[in-house]
């Protein structure tokens, strides 16, 4: 890979998810609370000042508006979570290395983050009265993701992966898929299926094709 694309994935990744300083992580923690209790019509600025302990001034000024706020609250839960793997270092790692890494993140960084269920509980709930909540849901997480990883996939022409896009859809949604499955459809009582399972077959799946 040449030092030219890591740089850009580097940079990529800091753009889907700046860093988040103190005062901003002091209104996103008040502010998860007010949206996981009241819902999203529910929340209101003056909520969310209340329970943040700040100004409204101060969260439009980090914020923008209420769906800024919500955007703000996606990224640290999911995109965020990403950064160290998608670093120029790490997008360097041999595929077998760096897609295991990638899931494992997946699994012990956002889906077993205490807030990463109640909010999609909280978007799918909402997202027939708030399509856009829905929207921007898949933009801010589900589209830089596929493309963070499509990125990836350009670098390692060795997979020969004719699709890209498909791929990376099918590798990232069978992370979600079966945390919604196992976590919110009561999967580990009914269909039990291991994390470690489900990552060798992906595994298996996208090195099928490898290049020795």
């Amino acid at each position: 890979m040449s030092k030219a694309l890591g740089s850009e994935s580097a940079n990529f990744v800091e753009a889907c998810s700046p860093a988040v300083t103190p005062k901003q992580e002091q209104i996103l923690q008040g502010a998860m609370r007010v949206f996981l209790k009241a819902g999203y019509a529910g929340t209101s600025m003056d909520r969310v000042s209340a329970e943040a302990g700040v100004s409204k001034q101060t969260i439009y000024s980090h914020f923008q508006d209420k769906e800024g706020l919500f955007k703000a609250l996606m990224e640290r839960v999911t995109i965020a979570n990403f950064r160290s793997v998608f670093s120029a270092k790490e997008f360097k790692d041999e595929p077998a290395v760096f897609l295991r890494q990638l899931a494992e993140t997946f699994f012990t960084k956002v889906a077993d983050n205490p807030d990463y269920i109640p909010l999609l509980r909280l978007i799918v709930s909402e997202s027939e009265r708030f399509p856009e909540l829905a929207k921007l849901y898949t933009q801010t997480v589900i589209q830089q993701g596929r493309k963070l990883l499509v990125k990836y996939f350009a670098a390692h022409p060795e997979l020969v992966i004719a699709d890209p896009e498909a791929i990376a859809q099918i590798f990232f949604g069978s992370l979600v898929s079966h945390t919604i499955v196992q976590e919110m459809l009561y999967g580990k009582e009914l269909m039990p299926l291991s994390r470690d399972r489900l990552i060798d077959s992906l595994m298996s799946l996208v090195l099928a094709r490898k290049e020795n």
